[in-house]
């Protein structure tokens, strides 16, 4: 069987460790710089549920056959019973599990989250994490679990907990474990209560597996039970490039600047660029007067308070720490460069100042006070990033002025 070797070769190939990161306060340890989990044994925790205000009913001992994850199914809205019924029921279908999917901004980038139910999720995650209790009672306990391959999209502080966003308020959970997760599907796995706080979908997403034939045989066959509009994703191309190419891709951003980006659907082009729908483009992008920089295209939500910014820089006399002749732009469709991770830039949400003196990974020259000015009115600024971009302002919330 595929599945058999497939999982097989992998054991043969490399071991990965479960790493469990301390309990809540204590520093979750650190991978590796080879980006691996630590080889060092697990901490033992007194009590699986570290926070019980979001916690589900703990895992018992893994049951069932593992699966391979090979295509993603991901809809805009919750996917009916009767859908994943008849795609349960589809000829070279051997398992399908529904969960919950969005896109968190942390950083600059987007990186994908997803609530799962910790007691059937696992006999899709890679058996190093499958057959590991403790990862799935940690996630059932309220805790997250990164893959170790893609924590330093998520870094932990000095307590051992990750913001799952970009405000300073945005969801913070604690670390539980570091444990690989299905290749090309999300960076981190919370538990269902803490997909709701976040504002999740609810079951939007749902993994399936070909463990007996191509996955490529059952794509149309699904895309007839979903519809045109849901997209469906070959994992193991996501995998080795970043996204399917042949799959419309649809960002789901959950947090305050959720209402700003909406349904975002949009095509690669190939070039590091994106199409987004031109629906998108002609109900969310505008092009308006501004103080300072004159002319911009921008997201129609963040104009207002783009403008508010820079008008109170203007009224505090620091017009002239902002040069417009070096102002890179807004709304530019693309993704961060040799990634295919969404930009901000692709909703037009954020806004490049003074680029000649501000590149990325150096403290920058941006006067602090149009800083603060920024932050303020609801922007957050890349200067205070672990990889500074101290060009960078982004939104981070709304704010509307009065």
């Amino acid at each position: 069987m595929r599945q058999v070797s497939m999982r097989a070769a992998a054991a043969i190939g490399a071991v990965l460790v479960v790493t469990l990161a301390a309990c809540a306060g204590e520093p979750a340890k650190p991978a590796s710089p080879s980006g691996s989990p630590s080889a060092s044994g697990p901490a033992k925790h007194e009590s699986p549920v570290a926070d019980p205000s979001h916690a589900v009913a703990m895992p018992g001992k893994r049951e069932g056959t593992l699966h391979s994850t090979d295509l993603l199914i991901l809809s805009e809205d919750t996917l009916s019973s009767g859908d994943v019924k008849k795609i349960r029921s589809l000829d070279g279908v051997s398992g399908v599990e529904q969960i919950s999917m969005a896109q968190v901004s942390v950083e600059g980038r987007l990186v994908k989250v997803v609530a799962v139910d910790p007691s059937t999720y696992r006999n899709f995650a890679p058996f190093q994490s499958a057959d590991s209790d403790e990862v799935w009672q940690r996630v059932a306990g309220g805790e997250v679990a990164i893959d170790p391959e893609r924590q330093d999209e998520l870094p932990a502080d000095k307590d051992g907990f990750v913001r799952l966003g970009s405000k300073k308020d945005a969801t913070s959970v604690h670390v539980g474990a570091y444990a690989p997760q299905p290749p090309g599907l999300a960076a981190a796995v919370v538990n269902h209560k803490w997909g709701e706080e976040m504002g999740m979908e609810k079951g939007n997403a749902l993994i399936v597996s070909t463990a007996a034939i191509a996955p490529n045989r059952v794509v149309k066959p699904i895309q007839k039970v979903v519809g045109a509009d849901a997209s469906v994703q070959r994992l193991d191309v996501v995998a080795r490039a970043g996204l399917d190419p042949n799959a419309p891709q649809k960002a789901y951003v959950v947090g305050t600047v959720a209402e700003a980006v909406g349904n975002y659907t949009y095509r690669a082009n190939g070039d590091g660029t994106i199409t987004p729908a031109s629906s998108w483009v002609s109900s969310h992008i505008v092009t308006a007067q501004v103080p300072i920089l004159g002319s911009v295209t921008c997201n129609k939500v963040m104009i207002p308070q783009l403008r508010a910014a820079l008008q109170e820089v203007v009224d505090r006399g620091l017009s002239k720490k902002i040069d417009p002749s070096q102002y890179a732009g807004c709304y530019y469709p693309r993704f961060i460069a040799n990634t295919t991770q969404l930009s901000n830039h692709a909703f037009g949400t954020a806004v490049d100042l003074n680029t000649a003196g501000n590149q990325r990974g150096t403290v920058g020259e941006m006067d602090r006070t149009v800083v603060s000015i920024f932050e303020r009115w609801g922007f957050t600024w890349g200067g205070n990033w672990r990889w500074t971009d101290p060009m960078h302002f982004e939104m981070n919330r709304i704010v509307k002025p009065g």
